[in-house]
């Protein structure tokens, strides 16, 4: 028979937990007063937070997704629990002791994390204590060897897994646990003739959540007669899911929302060292390579603030994996609320190594030291090229022209343009030109043909793809379609009419812009708008609409919707100036005088309006 809990129970829980204390252990949450608090939101992708939470009424909303409930709805969305067992994890962080109606105790599927977490907890206690025994002398100098003492190992809990096969499995039934439960939770592994403990003769390093929960363990081969590998981790199990676990964000979470900065690192010893040294916003992927549910892992704590941007180093061994893991992670890299670094010690030590023979200083250098991750992508993009020739030269632009085509801040794009011009000697012009082409290309391939015009003739309707704004060129589209439908007095026709022929590159917004500019200026401008949409266009429509602008009174109101307008205009101005480039080029090569007289022309004439525009701003 299912349990339930008296609904008296229910409200004592609810009367000694803090809402945004619960919340505030997922999301970096920040106070704006009245006991209201806003965050990023950790259902979707965004980089201005919407997400609120309510001390006073507790109840937590996102007016981004529309997500939003209670505290038991927060724990049900955000680690998949039921009501019951949400009410459960609640009691048990507040130590009070839940009583069950119709004689019900915990029932098994509603108990099954609940008792992983438990029997994790035990084991690391169990692990934790056995790093003193005799056996476990070459853990110790380990260690030892790596420059790290008790009082280390006491802070990371680290442990030793003993060599035999049942020592943990027979410590964990004396407390209860059953070898399903042991088995659930990865500490055991069972052939033919029964279970036997999954870690043996290992230095064990105990993996936990941001909320300091033991969720799985990372091992470390000791012995040469060890057949398995290097290091070896829980595999997956009802609380550890290797592809978002960071390890080393106990520590380090309270140290990232306050710095707005994490480092990240190969291993465990290389986040001890970085905390010892003190780089205590130091984490580690457990067995895999850094990826996107990573990635939201710690977009969850790092906001987006023009004024102090939140910054991402990775730390990376120098050897060929380590390189492609850097540019990995630069693929990455327009994923994160944060500017992205690299930062690689001295002589290719690695952070453990660093401390172990330079010392607490050196970690710290080596951090303040960091490149930008774009121009680590760049000078590797270079390296296979002679840069004493001039077909070298030209060859490595071309193949470092994506990644600088990558950078969005139109500034910023250009000052890595003069960056490549000056590392490969070609002309900046040329550079430019090169960058350009990247640009024009990719937004073309986004544009054209769109999927609207090369279904028209199917009877069959069209699901545009969903527009990714956490790109930020998808992300200035969808603020300019923004200033227009709720802002309309502040655009001008001819104006829009300009920039929407070539400045969207989602094929959602672009078919949005085609109905939008076709109805821009009627009294009935929305209405017109949504009858004309179909189901799918309707929903990006409505978010549009619905849209939380940055401002309230109206002056900002006009000052940021000229400033959005001013920005899509000097990108089209910049678009028009190099399709002109291209054709003076072709014109050129032509012998067409004539021609190339006239876009000469009207490239002085785009100059002077560039000039005047970014004055204005």
């Amino acid at each position: 028979m299912a349990k339930r809990i008296p609904q008296a129970d229910i409200d004592e829980v609810l009367s000694r937990v803090s809402i945004v204390d619960v919340v505030g252990d997922y999301v970096a949450l920040k106070s704006s007063g009245n006991g209201e608090f806003k965050g990023l939101c950790p259902f979707h992708g965004e980089k201005s937070p919407s997400f609120g939470v309510s001390a006073t009424k507790n109840v937590w909303h996102c007016f981004g997704c529309g997500e939003g409930g209670n505290l038991f709805q927060f724990l049900n969305r955000i680690d998949s629990l039921g009501f019951v067992e949400a009410v459960e994890k609640l009691a048990a962080r507040v130590g009070y002791t839940l009583h069950y109606e119709e004689g019900g105790a915990a029932s098994p599927e509603l108990s099954i994390r609940a008792r992983v977490l438990e029997a994790n907890a035990a084991a690391a206690k169990f692990f934790a204590s056995r790093l003193a025994d005799e056996e476990a002398e070459p853990g110790r100098l380990f260690l030892k060897g790596r420059g790290f003492d008790k009082a280390a190992a006491d802070l990371f809990g680290v442990g030793w897994a003993p060599k035999g096969w049942t020592g943990l499995s027979d410590h964990l039934k004396s407390l209860g646990f059953s070898e399903d439960e042991m088995l659930t939770a990865a500490l055991v592994s069972k052939k033919e003739k029964g279970c036997y403990d999954r870690f043996r003769g290992r230095l064990i390093w105990p993996i936990r959540d941001s909320t300091n929960a033991v969720i799985g363990f990372g091992a470390r081969k000791i012995f040469e007669d060890d057949q398995g590998p290097k290091y070896l981790n829980t595999s997956e199990t009802p609380v550890y899911h290797k592809s978002s676990v960071l390890y080393g964000i106990d520590l380090a979470k309270r140290e990232i929302s306050k710095t707005q900065r994490v480092v990240v690192v190969e291993g465990y010893t290389d986040v001890m060292a970085c905390h010892l040294a003190g780089v205590t916003t130091a984490v580690a992927t457990c067995g895999t390579a850094f990826g996107d549910e990573h990635i939201k892992v710690l977009n969850r704590i790092l906001v987006t603030d023009e004024k102090k941007p939140a910054e991402v180093i990775f730390n990376f061994d120098p050897d060929e994996a380590g390189q492609k893991a850097a540019m990995r992670a630069f693929a990455s890299a327009q994923k994160f609320n944060a500017l992205t670094y690299i930062a690689i010690g001295p002589d290719g030590l690695d952070p453990c190594d660093l401390r172990n023979e330079r010392g607490d200083a050196a970690i710290l250098e080596m951090i303040a030291a960091k490149r930008p991750l774009v121009e680590f992508a760049i000078d590797r993009a270079i390296l296979a090229f002679d840069l004493a020739s001039r077909e070298g030269q030209i060859a490595a632009v071309r193949a470092a022209a994506p990644i600088v085509a990558e950078i969005t801040d139109p500034i910023l794009r250009t000052s890595y343009e003069r960056h490549l011009s000056e590392l490969t000697l070609v002309d900046r012009a040329a550079v430019n030109q090169l960058v350009n082409e990247v640009v024009v290309a990719g937004r073309r391939k986004a544009v054209v043909p769109t999927p609207m015009e090369t279904a028209q003739s199917s009877s069959t309707p069209v699901t545009l793809p969903p527009v990714n704004l956490q790109d930020p060129i998808n992300r200035r589209e969808r603020w300019l379609l923004e200033v227009v439908a709720q802002l309309p007095e502040f655009c001008e026709s001819s104006t829009l009419k300009r920039i929407f022929r070539t400045y969207f590159s989602s094929p959602r917004h672009l078919e949005l812009s085609k109905i939008i500019l076709k109805h821009f200026g009627e009294d009935q401008f929305l209405t017109s708008v949504s009858a004309e949409l179909g189901p799918d266009l309707s929903i990006t429509w409505r978010e549009i609409l619905m849209a939380t602008l940055p401002v309230v009174d109206e002056a900002a109101k006009r000052d940021y919707a000229l400033g959005v307008i001013g920005g899509a205009l000097i990108q089209t101005v910049e678009f028009e100036k190099q399709f002109l480039l291209g054709a003076l080029t072709q014109a050129g090569a032509a012998q067409k005088s004539g021609v190339a007289s006239e876009i000469a022309k009207k490239l002085v004439e785009l100059d002077t309006e560039l000039l005047r525009l970014r004055a204005e701003r």
